[in-house]
């Protein structure tokens, strides 16, 4: 669940991340956030079968809660700043803090679900693309040009690199795709907070902001839309929507600095990384 930068839009969907040096954590930690990490990713994995024409997003917000509660973790959204629902589910032109509901989702829809399980007081966040039966080869290529620049966006970590080498990648890439990057949200320290320094921007230079350091922990999550950047936030104070309407895809990893790069902590056991999903 991404964190929104205030210097954009503040809004009562995001929580500034608290002043004070960026956490440098242990091998404890990371043992704790491989835990978290997996059970989030096999959250994810568990609604592949879900997805589909028919099915409201209500339906796989309760699958969550139940598989959470049944982990004995905490869906972190769940009344966190007030947020309704166990996860966010945002559908074709909503770019991130979709609110699960009672309408039922359509052949041809691309879906975003983003999870954050708390397990034994630590964060495990991700999100993953799905396709709500099949999609239009536009919303296809925006699928397969998300995920690629966030995986770009990873390669960027390690020790000695510092944020904006993460943006640069990631915005580098998508524009190269005629894609634009989401400027009003960004990733976010995490541990055992939920929403922590420091802020991950998606867009940026080489050199730019923070040094990478071993033992930070954070997320990498761009969201990045076919048309312009510009967003807006519905009357909710949560749902982000393109103001073009335009598709918007996002993916984002829990990643862990290590002497020599970094470590995702949200890799799908089950093999799903982006659509299409086969089910053995």
């Amino acid at each position: 669940m991404s964190n929104l930068q205030l210097s954009r839009a503040a809004t009562a969907a995001a929580q500034a991340p608290p002043e004070g040096p960026i956490k440098i954590h242990g091998p404890e930690a990371f043992e704790a956030m491989r835990r978290a990490g997996q059970l989030a990713a096999q959250a994810l994995d568990m609604l592949v079968p879900w997805v589909k024409p028919g099915v409201s997003t209500q339906r796989l917000d309760d699958l969550v809660l139940e598989f959470a509660l049944d982990h004995k973790a905490t869906p972190a959204p769940l009344h966190y700043r007030g947020f309704p629902r166990a996860i966010c589910t945002s559908i074709n032109h909503v770019v991130c803090h979709g609110i699960p509901s009672s309408k039922p989702m359509r052949e041809g829809d691309m879906l975003n679900i983003d999870v954050t399980l708390i397990v034994e007081g630590w964060h495990g966040d991700t999100s993953r693309m799905y396709a709500v039966g099949q999609l239009n080869r536009r919303a296809e290529r925006l699928i397969d040009v998300t995920y690629e620049a966030l995986m770009r966006g990873i390669a960027a970590v390690k020790p000695g690199h510092t944020v904006g080498h993460i943006g640069a990648a990631i915005q580098t890439y998508a524009e190269s795709e005629r894609c634009s990057v989401v400027r009003d949200f960004c990733g976010h320290g995490l541990g055992r907070v939920f929403h922590d320094r420091p802020n991950i921007l998606h867009y940026g230079m080489d050199g730019e902001g923070p040094e990478l350091k071993a033992g930070m922990l954070f997320t990498i999550e761009p969201m990045i839309n076919l048309g312009k950047d510009t967003v807006k936030v519905l009357a909710d104070g949560w749902t982000a929507v393109t103001r073009d309407r335009e598709l918007s895809a996002q993916f984002e990893h829990t990643v862990g600095v290590t002497a020599t790069g970094c470590e995702i902590f949200t890799t799908s056991p089950g093999g799903f990384h982006k659509p299409p999903y086969t089910i053995a």
